[in-house]
């Protein structure tokens, strides 16, 4: 019991230490590509977020700029 609980803790640290990487800032653009990002039109996520700031009265919190409750951002 004890040695498949090692070995299940080893397989954690060494599956942990394979998924972090330094990337060299020269090869950072390629990686920064648009056709990598989760979402596929951001006319979309705008539209949606315009929504949800007009509906809740708050804005900010997501890195954008925050302006009124209004709808006139």
């Amino acid at each position: 019991m004890r040695a498949r609980a090692l070995l299940f803790l080893l397989g954690v640290i060494a599956l942990a230490q394979t998924s972090c990487a330094t990337v060299a800032q020269n090869r950072r653009k390629k990686l920064a590509d648009p056709m990598m990002t989760l979402v596929d039109d951001p006319t979309e996520v705008y539209r949606r977020q315009k929504l949800y700031t007009t509906r809740e009265g708050a804005a900010g919190g997501d890195g954008a700029n925050a302006g009124g409750g209004c709808s006139c951002q």
